[in-house]
């Protein structure tokens, strides 16, 4: 693309994966791009996370049955829902609307729109991938489930395998299959399905790597800087720094994931995120013994996935609603240590930690869409658990509404207004 094409400008606010999505996709249409981020990009969730493109997964978890399952999922308990004290004035008023999503109507129809999103994730997933050079980031081989007792097996193989999983389906695991996962894993696996559609990405590392090159390749830029808040003059929004420079564009998108409220709240938006944050341990070399090619492991019965990329054995679990600001628990990290041991995973104490806050809104649907507030500003954030699997179709759909084009699925189910009513 010749820099004499670009006659508009944008500025991305946010440098994960739906960031740089959208400034990817921006760029391609001809709009001069400026990517912010705050700070180091791979300490983010997007690159945290288990690596799962999870296509499967249309039911919103703001249902009744995840709201029945809080109980026996609590940490305390063994499970893997945190909800800490000091937390409370968080955590309580975000469940007291997430029950009200979960309301059988709310969750239908956030059900419907997901479902339409996650029909599209793959092949956006396959667009983006193709712009980059070198082996493809993206492995489409599906995933396990895995259970260590005959009744979770049955009860998760049954309910499996009668979900509806949008593209993607379960069978149950193969004899070869069965015996390469008990080869892996020491300790006693009662049962196994495979997921078919579903995929995972190569390395997080590389990836990151790999679309911000494609960015600056296309004439796009990339500034590390602290944005502070969004002033608005004459109808349009300014990004204004913390170095004290105030910036105009033609388009200003927030994608700053579970921080995009501090932004959003002062222009008058009404954004109920919670930082639902994850934890992870990741061995500082690949495994020996384990092929490269072996798909996602999710221990159903300890809310755990296990995941072989290029750079590492990476185990990840826990749902912790709490702040941005919170000091972690070492308690999840000792509890993963704890289950890789169990397992016989060769996850050691060299295995370094993470944690990072998935951006979640009470009816469990990402925010994506143009604001009411100012003509110029668009926003995506809030995929929970979903942000790495929709990252490259919100992209798509951010640059659509920029210019005007039809996007490639419908927004409208995921703008703010639905907090605002």
């Amino acid at each position: 693309m010749k820099r004499s094409q670009l006659t508009q400008h944008a500025i991305i606010i946010g440098g994960g994966i739906v960031g740089i999505s959208c400034a990817i996709r921006l760029q391609e249409k001809g709009i001069s791009t400026l990517l912010i981020e705050r700070e180091n990009p791979l300490r983010g969730a997007s690159w945290g996370n288990a690596g799962h493109v999870a296509v499967e997964q249309i039911d919103p978890l703001a249902s009744m049955a995840t709201v029945k399952s809080f109980p026996r999922r609590l940490f305390w308990r063994g499970g893997a829902l945190g909800l800490p004290w000091r937390d409370i004035g968080r955590w309580l008023p975000f469940s007291l609307r997430l029950l009200n999503a979960a309301r059988p109507s709310r969750f239908a129809a956030g059900r419907a729109a997901l479902k339409a999103l996650l029909g599209q994730a793959m092949p956006a997933w396959q667009r983006i991938d193709a712009l980059c050079a070198g082996p493809s980031r993206l492995i489409e081989d599906g995933h396990f489930i895995v259970w260590e007792s005959e009744t979770s097996a049955l009860a998760g193989r049954r309910a499996w395998m009668a979900a509806d999983c949008g593209t993607a389906r379960f069978r149950d695991a193969t004899a070869r299959e069965m015996a390469l996962l008990e080869a892996l894993f020491p300790h006693p696996i009662i049962g196994a399905i495979r997921c078919e559609g579903s995929g995972r990405i190569a390395d997080p590392t590389r990836l990151a790597q790999d679309l911000r090159e494609v960015l600056l390749a296309a004439g796009g830029r990339i500034e590390q800087a602290d944005v502070t808040a969004l002033p608005t003059r004459d109808g349009k929004a300014q990004v204004q720094l913390a170095d004290g420079r105030t910036l105009d564009a033609d388009h200003v998108i927030v994608a700053t994931g579970a921080a995009s409220d501090a932004l959003l709240r002062p222009l008058g938006h009404k954004v109920p995120i919670i930082a639902e944050r994850g934890y992870h341990l990741q061995t500082p070399n690949p495994p020996e013994g384990w092929p490269m090619d072996m798909p996602p492991v999710v221990f159903e019965d300890r809310s755990m996935i296990v995941t072989r990329f290029e750079s590492g054995l990476r185990a990840a679990s826990f749902v912790e609603f709490s702040s941005l600001s919170a000091q972690p628990d070492p308690r999840k990290w000792q509890r993963l240590r704890a289950h890789a041991a169990a397992l016989g995973l060769p996850i050691e104490a060299d295995a370094r930690p993470w944690i990072g806050a998935r951006p979640t809104l009470p009816d469990y649907l990402p925010a994506i869409g143009r604001s009411d507030h100012a003509e110029n500003l668009l926003y995506a954030f809030g995929h929970q658990h979903l942000g790495l699997t929709l990252g490259p179709l919100t992209g798509e759909i951010i640059a659509a509404l920029a210019t005007g084009a039809p996007p490639p699925a419908d927004a409208t189910p995921f703008s703010l207004r639905r907090f605002e009513g």
